[in-house]
């Protein structure tokens, strides 16, 4: 761009739309002619939505381990092997 004062100065100029070229072959009419969109979705990305979707505290969980904390009946015998076997699981 080159600036030569202001008697270089011009008025607005119009502005045009772009030049299409004429098409030779008619256009499809329908959605079928150019084909359907496909969204793919794994099942990782689906349970992560069904995970963020779910409430982070389950309330009626809560109340049943602490009435059973409560009642001294929360740790037992049979829970304390289910954990160690899990725990055994990851380790090993």
């Amino acid at each position: 761009m080159q600036i030569n004062g202001i008697a270089q100065i011009h008025g607005p100029q119009a502005v045009n739309a772009p030049h299409k070229s004429a098409s030779t072959q008619a256009a499809p009419q329908n959605e079928a002619a150019y084909g359907a969109d496909q969204l793919d979705i794994s099942d990782e990305a689906r349970l992560l939505s069904l995970a963020l979707e779910s409430p982070d505290v389950r309330a009626d969980k809560v109340l049943q381990a602490r009435a059973a904390i409560a009642n001294g009946d929360y740790e037992t015998d049979e829970k304390i092997g289910i954990a160690i076997d899990r725990l055994l699981d990851e380790i090993g």
